[in-house]
């Protein structure tokens, strides 16, 4: 316990407080030999980068259970399964830069139920690098994380069905069509039908903002 605390740069009664709040996993015992290890140390630095962005231990606590307790990577990422998706490593020091105060144990929790998050030791993993980045724009745009992951939720349910509508029209219509094509063909006209629905939306708004009284 004393060279952890050292090396973590903090007091061995630090060390003890952090282990009764749950901050860290109990070490591994060999009779009356307590010993820890890199990734002990690992969450005492993440804990320390965390308090120094402002977040309370009381919120630390509630994502390191989150984080313990989470999704493990293999079964979010669905390993062996094909994906243009890009997968990006995190600590929860850096999860907390992308999403600030936003990066709370409920939503967290919210974003490995999504399989947007698992974790792989000391590391969180988020599916998708778009995704990140995206969220990361629209909450720092104002939007709040639970929104967009409740928007996430409902986009999933559509994203689902437009799957599942493309695989079924193409299989039942053409017998060679291979991934990389229903691929290709499904997002061009997912992404030229939302292109235009938005067109459409953005003409609504401004017909109803127009016709809105003058102040």
């Amino acid at each position: 316990m004393e060279e952890l605390a050292r090396e973590a740069g903090i007091t061995v009664r630090t060390l003890r407080f952090y282990r009764e709040r749950g901050l860290i996993q109990p070490p591994r015992r060999e009779g009356r030999i307590a010993w820890y290890d890199d990734h002990h140390l690992a969450r005492l630095r993440t804990v320390t980068g965390l308090l120094e962005r402002g977040h309370t231990l009381n919120g630390i606590a509630d994502l390191a259970a989150t984080f313990d307790s989470g999704r493990d990577v293999a079964e979010v990422l669905g390993l062996g399964e094909p994906t243009e998706e890009t997968p990006v490593r995190l600590t929860p020091e850096q999860l907390a830069d992308y999403f600030q105060d936003q990066a709370t144990a409920e939503n967290l929790a919210a974003s490995m139920e999504l399989g947007y998050l698992g974790v792989d030791g000391d590391e969180i993993v988020h599916i998708s690098r778009r995704l990140l980045e995206a969220s990361s724009e629209l909450v720092r745009a104002g939007v709040p994380l639970d929104a967009v992951l409740s928007a996430g939720r409902q986009v999933r349910e559509h994203a689902d069905a437009l799957a599942d509508l493309f695989t079924r029209v193409l299989r039942a219509h053409t017998a060679h069509t291979g991934p990389d094509q229903l691929r290709a063909l499904a997002q061009a006209v997912v992404d030229a039908e939302l292109s235009m629905a938005l067109d459409r939306r953005l003409r609504d708004d401004k017909a109803t903002d127009g016709d809105s009284p003058a102040v």
